[in-house]
């Protein structure tokens, strides 16, 4: 188990665990309400298959990352970085390490597939040129954060509740517009206040979805900082990150732009993470720090061609 955090980091914990459970209550209540009025008790159905459904399908870790492009790096190409990796899969006390994946993609990015039994986290080139050991043991320990919290399978049933949430949403409509001949004859009444609930049921829940995702992201950074003790590390990897994804006029020009509001983001902004990171010091000195050496991973771990695919196959991003 990764060691105890100071307060700041304590209640932050509680808070996000808070949050996580109400936002995804509130995705299932929305759902059970909207099966309700279509189906009747048979619509509860739907819910109890889809909770259900992740634990019993899925494609592996393997498969999953073969339709990114990525490939495996072995052991004695980057020694370093499987120790690093066997380390702090050892501090956060996985039954089974992850396995590191290569993705020849110039942006600097992560993501996990997999739960806690097989996992696998792939890292671009991108990311492994520009981090330092340091900066990368955050990644990599951040990314342990969402294997160890059983984050896949927690965003996997929100996403299905939200998509079934949304088809509700169409069948209703649907149904709706069939029925205008018989409403007009007075032979069917519609309730307005149900068909307007209908129509914008998608809404409150893709944004449920969303605040859950940035919850998630918040708790995996305080998880990283209590398996490495460094949070200086996992900031400077956000802020070189986040300089990375905006180019040298656009820093100059809008410093500090999105495109889209902080209500239809996945992840928190870098500098809202960055500052809860400051707020986690001092942490408790479990062990040193990666500090060692300044070059990147890329060098060992880089083979073969491949791409980001833009197509979502169940991984959490970094």
């Amino acid at each position: 188990m990764p060691p105890a955090l100071p307060p700041a980091a304590r209640r932050h914990a509680w808070r996000n665990a808070l949050q996580s459970m109400l936002l995804l209550a509130f995705i299932a209540v929305f759902l059970t309400l909207l099966g309700w009025m279509l189906w009747g008790p048979a619509g509860l159905g739907l819910l109890v298959g889809l909770f259900v459904l992740p634990f019993v399908s899925g494609m592996s870790s393997a498969q999953a990352m073969a339709r990114f492009g990525a490939v495996p790096i072995l052991p004695e190409r980057a020694p370093e970085l499987w120790s690093m990796l066997d380390e702090l899969s050892a501090r956060a006390g996985l039954p089974r390490r992850p396995v590191l994946y290569y993705l020849p993609s110039p942006a600097a990015n992560a993501f996990t597939v997999g739960g806690r039994g097989a996992a696998a986290v792939a890292l671009t080139d991108g990311l492994l040129r520009r981090l330092a050991p340091r900066e990368l043991a955050g990644v990599l320990a951040h990314e342990i954060g969402h294997i160890h919290s059983g984050d896949l399978r927690v965003m996997a049933i929100a996403d299905l509740m939200s998509r079934a949430i949304a088809l509700c949403a169409q069948i209703g409509v649907l149904l709706a517009l069939f029925s205008l001949p018989l409403m007009l004859f007075g032979h069917v009444a519609l309730n307005p206040l149900a068909l307007g609930l209908l129509i914008f049921a998608p809404y409150p829940a893709a944004l449920a979805q969303l605040a859950l995702s940035r919850t998630r992201e918040y708790d995996a950074d305080r998880f990283a900082v209590g398996l490495t003790g460094d949070p200086e590390g996992l900031a400077s990897a956000l802020a070189k990150l986040d300089e990375g994804r905006q180019g040298w006029l656009a820093r100059i020009l809008l410093p500090g732009y999105r495109r889209e509001p902080a209500l239809l983001r996945s992840h928190p902004s870098s500098a809202r993470r960055i500052a809860r990171l400051a707020e986690y010091r001092p942490v408790p000195a479990r062990s040193t720090p990666w500090r060692h050496g300044e070059a990147g991973f890329a060098a060992g771990a880089g083979h073969g061609r491949g791409a980001m695919s833009p197509r979502r196959w169940g991984a959490f991003r970094w």
